[in-house]
C-alpha cells in the first residue's frame, strides 16, 4: 500500500480484539487490505459471542490500525435507518403505504402513480439526483456535486437542501413508469426524508433521535445533515484524482454530507450497526407485518439479491439467507449482515482511497463475499 508520500507502509497482520477463536476471518481482513482497502474493523456475533478484528491503517502515512469501535460514515445503510423510520410512522397511523407521496409532498408534482411504497422499494423510476446510468451504458449527470475528480474535491463543502436535490429529479425524464421496473435511486430517500419531515413536522434527525437512536441507546450514530465532522475516533477517508498529469490523494473525512442528504449521510460504528440490524430482524422496532413487508423481495438486476423496503434480502450459497445493506461514502464504507433471526450478524466499517472510476469497488464486493462466505457459510 502507498501512502500519502508515496511510500511504502509495512502493515501488521490484523489483530483480534475480542472474542472467540475465528482463525480464518484475520486471513480475510488482511486480503481484503492487501487488494487495496486502506482499513477495516469487523464485528461478528454469533452463538459463540462476540469477535472484533482490526486490519490496515486508520490514516495513511501512520501505523495505528482502525480503531475498534470508530466512527464511519455508512453511507447507504443510511436507507435502512430511514426506512425504519417511515414505517414506523406507519404504525403510527401518519404514515400509509399505498397512499401517493404527492398528496403528503404537492409542491413537487411527483406524479401521481409514485406511492410511499415505491419510493422505499426503488420502484418509482424517479431520476437519480447522484446521476444515472442506462443499460445502453451512457450517464445523465445529476447535481454538481458528484461531478468526479478535483470539482467535487474543491466543492465538498457546499450545502444541497433536499428540496434542491428533489426539484432537480423531478424536472428530469422518468427511468421508467411507477411500479413497473427497479432501479436503485438515492432521490428516492430524500423525498422519504422530506415525507418524514412534513408529517411530524420535525427534522428527521430528531424523529430518529426519537424512534431508533434513543430506545435502542446508539450512541455512537449521528444523522449530521450538514455537519461536517466524523466524531473521534475514526479511521480518514481518501479521494485519488489526476490533477495537471499528477495524482492526488486527499483526505477527505470531513465533507458535508447534504449532497446525498438521507440517501447516505448517517455516521456510525459497528457495534451501533449491530445493535441496529439485530433489532430491526428481531421485531423490536417494528410491528410483525411491517417487519414481514419489509423483508419481502422483489426481484432486482442483482443476482441472488432482492429487495424489500429499505433492506436487500440475499441468499447466500451456503444456503440460507441474509438481511443486509451495505454503503460508501467517498472513502468510508460500511457493512450491515443478520440472519432473519437475528442469531448471527456481521457488520464492518472501512476507510479507503476513493476515486471517480471506482478503482476498489471490485476488491471491496470480493471481500464482502468472502466475510459474509466465512460467516453465515
Amino acid at each position: 500500500m502507498t501512502d500519502n508520500h508515496g511510500t511504502t507502509s509495512a502493515l501488521e497482520p490484523a489483530t483480534v480484539a475480542a472474542g472467540p477463536e475465528r482463525a480464518d476471518l484475520p486471513a480475510i481482513l488482511d486480503e481484503i487490505v492487501a487488494a487495496g482497502i486502506t482499513g477495516i474493523t469487523a464485528r461478528v456475533r454469533d452463538g459463540r459471542g462476540e469477535w472484533v478484528c482490526s486490519a490496515g491503517l486508520a490514516e495513511l502515512g501512520g501505523t495505528a490500525k482502525p480503531p475498534v469501535d470508530g466512527h464511519v460514515r455508512i453511507g447507504s445503510n443510511t436507507k435502512t435507518f430511514t426506512a425504519t423510520l417511515v414505517l414506523q410512522l406507519v404504525a403510527e397511523g401518519r404514515i400509509e403505504l399505498d397512499t401517493p407521496v404527492d398528496e403528503y409532498l404537492p409542491e413537487f408534482g411527483i406524479d401521481r402513480r409514485i406511492t410511499v411504497r415505491m419510493l422505499l422499494q426503488h420502484t418509482s423510476g424517479i431520476f437519480n439526483f447522484t446521476g444515472e446510468y442506462y443499460d445502453d451504458g451512457s450517464f445523465v449527470p445529476g447535481i454538481p456535486a458528484t461531478t468526479a475528480g478535483k470539482e467535487w474535491v474543491d466543492n465538498r463543502f457546499a450545502t444541497y437542501q433536499p428540496e434542491q436535490l428533489v426539484r432537480l429529479a423531478v424536472g428530469k425524464p422518468a427511468r421508467f413508469e411507477p411500479g413497473t421496473d427497479w432501479s436503485y435511486a438515492n432521490t428516492n430517500y430524500v423525498v422519504a426524508r422530506l415525507l418524514v419531515e412534513k408529517v411530524t413536522g420535525r427534522p428527521v434527525a430528531q424523529e430518529m433521535d426519537r424512534l431508533i437512536l434513543t430506545p435502542l441507546g446508539l450512541t455512537g450514530t449521528i444523522e449530521p445533515t450538514t455537519q461536517t465532522g466524523v466524531p473521534e475516533p475514526h479511521a480518514h477517508a481518501y479521494y485519488r484524482y489526476e490533477d495537471q498529469g499528477a495524482e492526488k490523494t486527499v483526505d477527505v473525512t470531513n465533507q458535508n454530507p447534504s449532497w446525498i442528504s438521507s440517501g447516505g449521510d448517517m455516521i456510525s460504528t459497528t457495534r451501533d450497526l449491530e445493535t441496529f440490524i439485530s433489532a430491526l430482524v428481531t421485531g423490536k422496532l417494528l410491528p410483525a407485518e411491517l417487519l414481514a413487508e419489509m423483508c419481502t423481495p422483489r426481484a432486482t438486476p442483482i443476482p441472488n439479491m432482492g429487495y424489500g423496503l429499505g433492506v436487500f434480502v440475499q441468499q447466500i450459497e451456503a444456503g440460507g439467507t441474509v438481511i443486509t445493506h451495505n454503503g460508501g461514502m467517498a472513502g468510508h464504507a460500511a457493512l450491515m449482515f443478520s440472519t432473519p433471526d437475528g442469531g448471527t450478524s456481521l457488520t464492518a466499517a472501512l476507510n479507503y482511497p476513493d476515486d471517480a472510476t471506482m478503482s476498489l469497488a471490485g476488491a471491496f464486493q470480493q471481500g464482502t463475499q468472502r466475510l459474509v462466505a466465512a460467516v453465515f457459510g
